[in-house]
């Protein structure tokens, strides 16, 4: 994924930033169209399978445990569950669904295994399946790619500068590091931020300038407006302006050419006309559906007549990239196959009982 080498430094990025709003979008939509299909836009699902009680301290996150926010928690969604959602996204046009787990780090245990086989189930339905459950290691990411995952979302929200203002839980290197098991794992990368923090002009240019420094940048870079959430630290910040939308996207997608610039967080807010800036900017991807993890968004009916009045069509799946192959999860497959030899000592001892054995109990000092 190549960077524009004419903006590589923070001088040259906030020259762009700062250009007359009308030439910017003119630069912006000319370099969309030498690299994508300007009339067509992918539309992703956003299903959060497992909602609140997260123990960060984001100041913009109602799913954080320690805020007093209206969020009703729930524990992870039934593999079942999420088939029916992904079968219910992919009729309304959605060719990606993203999961997302109010994690701070996954863990090796049996919610994660089920994550497994939500990934097996919904690449099996031919649509790209992404993930954002937090911290990740290089070992988690591989039975994620194993298991048919295309992309991982890891945001950086923000420049390395402003972060410690937005959180304290965790480190900015913590979210580096996932993002490089991600693609050590061949997992195409999703990572962005979000404006309208209290940030300065400069630290959405740092946060573009974290991606430069990649070896390899995010195949996509979603820009989110933040949603202000009352009992949230940043329940009082000001919406964001729609150009400041449009600017942030349009220098995102003339400095990355090669990305996909999603248009994520904050449509509700937004005019047909505003959202139109956007996609001429070089916004390539919307978020459809009425939620947006925990926040609202547009229904898929008002998106839907908005692709009609624009001329817009839904991109087809793995344009990007061949679908992945869904693999065999040893681990899962290792504990069914104990289950099995488990439940058929059990069949036996019913059947059998005085010839049932004990079984042996060994004590850990």
């Amino acid at each position: 994924m190549k960077v524009n080498p004419a903006y590589t430094t923070k001088e040259a990025i906030l020259e762009l930033h700062n250009t007359p709003l009308l030439e910017l979008m003119y630069k912006a939509a000319t370099v969309h169209r030498e690299n994508h299909d300007p009339n067509e836009v992918q539309m992703s699902s956003l299903l959060s399978i497992k909602t609140g009680g997260c123990p960060e301290d984001c100041g913009y996150c109602p799913q954080a445990a320690r805020y007093h926010t209206d969020v009703d928690t729930h524990k992870l969604m039934n593999v079942d569950t999420v088939i029916e959602q992904a079968k219910n996204a992919k009729a309304n046009g959605s060719s990606r669904l993203c999961m997302g787990a109010a994690w701070r780090n996954i863990r090796d245990n049996r919610d994660f295994d089920n994550v497994i086989e939500m990934v097996q189930a919904v690449n099996n339905l031919d649509m790209e399946v992404c993930c954002t459950l937090g911290m990740m290691t290089d070992k988690q990411a591989e039975r994620l790619k194993n298991a048919g995952l295309f992309a991982y979302n890891h945001n950086l929200d923000t420049s390395e500068d402003y972060y410690d203002d937005i959180i304290s839980t965790r480190e900015y290197q913590d979210r580096l590091n996932t993002i490089n098991n991600a693609k050590n794992a061949g997992i195409s990368v999703c990572s962005g931020g979000i404006i309208g923090m209290g940030e300065s002009v400069e630290d959405r240019i740092g946060l573009l300038l974290s991606y430069i420094k990649m070896e390899e940048p995010p195949a996509s870079i979603p820009i989110n407006a933040l949603v202000p959430v009352e009992g949230t630290p940043m329940e009082e910040q000001k919406p964001v302006e729609i150009w400041d939308m449009v600017r942030m996207i349009a220098t995102t997608r003339i400095v990355f050419p090669e990305a996909i610039v999603r248009l994520s967080a904050g449509r509700t807010s937004m005019s047909k006309e505003g959202q139109a800036l956007c996609f001429m900017a070089g916004a390539s991807s919307i978020f459809a559906g009425d939620k947006l993890l925990t926040t609202p968004n547009p229904e898929f009916n008002e998106d839907q007549e908005l692709f009609e009045i624009l001329g817009l069509r839904p991109k087809a799946p793995f344009k990007e990239g061949s679908r992945p192959e869904s693999k065999p999860d040893t681990i899962i497959e290792e504990k069914k196959k104990k289950a099995a030899e488990r439940e058929k000592q059990l069949a036996e001892a019913r059947k059998n009982p005085k010839k049932a054995k004990p079984r042996r109990v060994v004590n850990v000092k």
